[in-house]
Formats: C-alpha cells, structure tokens, sequence
C-alpha cells in the first residue's frame, strides 16, 4: 500500500516527504559508509546469503519469546548505486524493533556486476528474492515468524519489493539447495516512490516525459525502450510489478510527494505518484488492497511505511 509523508495544514509533512524522496534518490556509491546515527547497530552484520561480493545482509533482532515478523529492506539507487545502508530512508528501524518485528537490510549485484546476466534487471531483483530466501532458512535461528515478513524500499528497490509481492513463488520444492526450496512470497509492502510498470508504453501513456526504465533491458535510453518493446515484452511481463498482479497477492502501501496527473508531463516523471494511481486502480480492480498516499491527501490512516508494516505484521 503506499503511504508518503502527506502535508499537514502548515505543510509540514509535505516538505518532509520532499527532502526524504531526494535523498533516496540522490546518486550514492555502493558503500554509504555507515548507518546513520538514527539506526541501532545490527545484531549481524555482513552475513553472505551467496557468493558475489554484495550478496550480504545485516539483521536486527527484535526481543521477543515467540517468533517475530521482519521486514526485508531493499535500497534503492536505479539498480545502479546505494547500498542497505540507506536503511533509515525506507523504514524506522527503533519503531520496528520497539514493535517487536525484526528488520533485515540487503545489498544486491548491481547493474555494473550483471555483465552476461539477460536482461539485466534479472541480477538485482533475483538477488532479493534469494536473499529472502536465504533468511527464511534463519527462521529458527533469528526467532522469526517466516510467514509474517514485509518489504521496504524506495524507487527500484521499492520496484523489486512490488516485483516480490506480486510474483508467483520461486520456490523449487525438489531442489537440493535448502534455500532454493524456500518461499519467496510476502506478506505485505509498504514502498516509496516505485516504478510500478517497467512497460514503456504505459509509462508514456501515464507520464508523457518518461525516462527510466531502458537499462534495466539493456536499452541505452527510453526512445530505444520504447523501440525495443515488442522483442523484449517477454521480459518485461516477467519484471514489471503491474503486469503481475493477481488476486492472491498480498497488501501493499505506495508512498510519493506530489499528487498524480495522469497524461501530464512530470517533473519527476520516474518517482510521479501516477504510478501508484494507476497500480491502486489496477490492484483494486483484482481484489488486491493498494493503499495509496501522496501529498494532496490530508489525514492518512498511516503516515509512514513502517506505521503500515507495524499495523499489517501484527494484526
């Protein structure tokens, strides 16, 4: 469901929601250098879950005598910067703990490490879903609830969480791999600034002055995208969270800054809140609850993705 910091009558949540959506977006090495001080310190960090460099994790543990919910964090960075370090962006780490659900932050290959990889957005999202795997075998060893976990994100990895939630699971039951057996399936999403189609044709047709999206194909601008669409369709029917949705998927919270205006150019075309319109439509249409917030709604039953991700894990 989407949620963003709305304004309130002074504006204040507004110009709060603005300056978090530029850090997120802004360009950011792979290694950030540190959380910051806001975010506890992991109960784990750096543990592998495969073998390319930036297939780690850090884990924060939630106090508890039974088995708690997680979120699973993806940072964002267009597939091609940032790292789990911008943790703090996409979710109140403290606010989940002191909730009693446990947080997980991953790095993912990016772009630049996917040579050979076809299409290249393959190597970031199926990185997540593996990792998400991955701690699901930690489930007795983390003390947590494998059934109960939720993602976070902004921009492409607010684009992998929605990938996650809708897709069918990439479990294989027969595999020999204990974590390939595992579930890739969500509870819940609570995101920030997705893109919720990676079809040209409908980001042109919501957002007439779209940009983004070619080099997750391996497309060098949009004009080539746009060109390209019917050779790659396969894929991107594959990787496009809108083209997934089906009726057993779980809720999910979209956050933006401005309001949509569908058919208008942007002036941030690949974070616009037309993407959450036209998913919330799309989802409402297959019975999947989308909730969506954007700075023209006043009053939001939750404000911030983590008080979606709180209310939802521990209903």
């Amino acid at each position: 469901m989407i949620t963003s910091m709305l304004a309130d009558s002074a504006g204040r949540k507004g110009s709060t929601f603005a300056f978090g959506l530029a850090l997120m977006i802004a360009p950011l090495t792979a290694d950030e250098g540190g959380y910051a001080p806001s975010v506890p310190k992991p109960t784990l960090s750096e543990v592998a879950y495969g073998e390319h460099p930036r297939h780690v994790l850090d884990f924060w543990k939630a106090e508890s005598e039974k088995p708690t919910p997680l979120v699973f964090v993806i940072h964002g960075g267009g597939w091609q910067g940032g790292s789990k370090e911008r943790l703090d962006r996409f979710a109140d780490t403290r606010a989940l703990l002191d909730a009693g659900i446990s947080v997980v932050a991953i790095n993912y290959r990016l772009m630049k490490h996917a040579a050979g990889v076809v299409p290249p957005v393959k190597a970031p999202m199926e990185d997540a879903a593996r990792a998400l795997q991955f701690v699901r075998t930690k489930a007795s060893e983390w003390n947590i609830d494998k059934w109960r976990i939720g993602a976070a994100g902004g921009s492409a990895g607010a684009c992998t969480s929605l990938w996650l939630a809708f897709h069918d699971d990439l479990a294989d039951p027969d595999s020999a791999d204990p974590v390939a057996r595992e579930s890739t399936r969500l509870f819940c999403a609570a995101v920030r600034g997705p893109q919720t189609t990676l079809d040209p044709a409908q980001m042109k047709e919501w957002t007439p002055n779209s940009k983004y999206g070619g080099h997750a194909f391996g497309e060098p601008n949009f004009k080539a995208f746009l060109a390209a669409r019917e050779k790659i369709l396969p894929w991107i029917e594959e990787y496009s969270p809108y083209a997934l949705v089906s009726k057993d998927d779980p809720p999910v919270a979209l956050y933006f800054g401005a309001p949509p205006e569908i058919g208008k150019a942007q002036k941030d075309p690949t974070h616009t809140a037309n993407f959450g319109l036209k998913l919330q439509e799309h989802c409402q249409a297959n019975g999947v609850a989308c909730v969506l917030v954007h700075n023209g709604i006043e009053d939001p039953e939750y404000p911030e993705p983590t008080d979606f991700l709180i209310h939802t894990l521990k209903r």
